[in-house]
């Protein structure tokens, strides 16, 4: 039965998208976002339904679309850099048949990425892709929220996010992060939102939904998510008048959870402290210090999934009454990354690290100047400061948190610089438009009148009378 509502609801949703293609763009932010073939138990299984969508997006662009306002930025010439490059890499992979998988995926990402801004001609389809991504992600953070609060937390690794599948947003520590990114965006719906007016049902859903995910990093406990949260109470410091008295709220708040917390998540949070006897800490130390060494023989990287070759040897601090007097040294092999930054260094190596920053940084760079240039808030576009904030605010936390994780090609943030992209896109072609001015000046008015005056009147012409 719950085979039948999926396919029912995107064959409807397909079907609406033949009259208007720009709804094709957000079947495939839904299906690449909530992964609806991992929620059905046969039928979707079977089908590529993610490469059907983005062959129908493109194709009903092409095909359907209006193009006059077509522009293309810099950072989507970037983004098709780092595709080709990371196709070059994987062509010489260290393992050749398990980056062949990892690429399947990534040059779908970042050719989407590259297509999605030229979609984005309108406020309306700015904000219609920013919601979908929104809503999506929370079909995901909502039941995570429910069973952590009604199993009184839930677990490293053992929360389950409707299935049972350790990859994409369903992993811990990747939607801890991009729930915690989301919710400054999750702020602009409840000011600036017009598909859905910012009424009392509207702030309600809205202030609920951030409830929940803060609740993920809990559930989770994900000390990314914990990190994450810290950094987004900073950057909110400048969205507030009275910034003493936000603190000092945000301090008091955060003592007052501490006893309701599950003891899952406390004890979790306190290895923070302890990381040199964490064994999960103390392998991304070791394999960190690998990668820098792997980058040193291999400047152009090895390739998607080079972390297989890695072999790595740590010291681990012995705790309790009972502990050695001094370190234990453990060895391991192909210990995963836990690091955009080091997953960038080490599969793509310097050139493939330097794109990817660029693509982030330069973002982050746009997005601020958007937010200072559009801060008036009686202004035409007083929406689209606080919007550029926002998606800073959420790369930013992105930034932060891939840190700690393996996420430098997550699909959700590449469609957030999409958005960024198409926003800055949008808004440089509205500026371009105010200040256009034609060749030809109008003459003042005194000007015209004094003319008139001095110029004497033609006589008039007389024509012979027809015969």
């Amino acid at each position: 039965m719950r085979d039948l509502a999926f396919i029912a609801f995107l064959l409807a949703f397909f079907a609406m998208g033949f009259k208007r293609p720009f709804l094709l763009v957000l079947v495939y932010v839904y299906i690449d976002i909530v992964s609806p073939q991992r929620l059905t138990y046969l039928l979707l299984n079977s089908v590529p339904i993610s490469l059907i969508a983005v062959a129908l997006a493109v194709g009903g662009w092409i095909l359907a679309d209006d193009k006059r306002d077509t522009r293309v930025g810099g950072r989507q010439v970037l983004i098709v850099l780092l595709m080709l490059y990371c196709w070059v890499t994987t062509i010489g992979a260290d393992f050749p048949v398990e980056a062949k998988e990892k690429w399947d995926w990534v040059w779908k990402t970042l050719i989407f990425a590259a297509f999605l801004p030229l979609t984005l001609r309108t406020r309306l389809r700015i904000e219609a892709l920013l919601l979908f991504m929104i809503l999506s992600a929370s079909s995901i953070i909502i039941v995570g929220g429910i069973k952590t609060i009604a199993s009184g937390g839930g677990g490293y690794g053992q929360l389950n996010l409707m299935v049972d599948n350790n990859s994409g947003l369903y992993e811990g520590s990747t939607i801890s992060a991009v729930a915690i990114a989301i919710i400054p965006l999750i702020f602009w719906f409840m000011v600036h939102g017009t598909i859905f007016r910012p009424d009392w049902r509207v702030k309600g859903f809205c202030l609920a939904l951030v409830f929940a995910c803060l609740l993920i990093p809990v559930g989770t406990s994900t000390r990314t998510g914990l990190v994450c949260i810290g950094l987004l109470a900073v950057l909110s410091v400048r969205a507030v008048k009275r910034k003493a008295l936000y603190l000092a709220a945000v301090a008091a708040l955060g003592l007052a959870a501490i006893p309701f917390l599950p003891s899952a998540f406390t004890d979790r949070m306190n290895t923070i402290k302890t990381y040199d006897a964490d064994e999960s800490a103390s392998t991304r130390l070791a394999v960190w210090k690998w990668t820098i060494e792997y980058a040193k023989t291999h400047p152009f990287g090895g390739g998607f999934e080079a972390y297989r070759g890695n072999r790595i040897r740590y010291d681990l601090k012995s705790t309790g009454a009972a502990a050695a007097p001094g370190p234990r040294v453990e060895t391991d092999k192909a210990r995963a990354f836990h690091s955009a930054y080091f997953e960038m260094l080490g599969e793509q190596g310097y050139l493939g690290l330097a794109l990817w920053l660029a693509i982030n940084f330069i973002g982050v760079f746009r997005m601020e100047i958007l937010r200072r240039r559009y801060s008036d808030p009686a202004g035409e576009f007083a929406w689209a400061g606080p919007l550029a904030a926002a998606l800073q605010s959420g790369q930013i936390i992105y930034l932060f948190g891939a840190a700690f994780v393996g996420i430098a090609f997550q699909p959700f943030v590449y469609m957030l610089i999409g958005a960024q992209i198409g926003l800055d896109t949008y808004l440089t072609r509205k500026r371009s438009e105010q200040t256009f001015r034609p060749m030809r000046r109008a003459l003042p008015a005194s000007r015209r009148g004094a003319d008139s005056v001095s110029r004497p009147a033609r006589p008039p012409v007389l024509l012979p009378a027809p015969r």
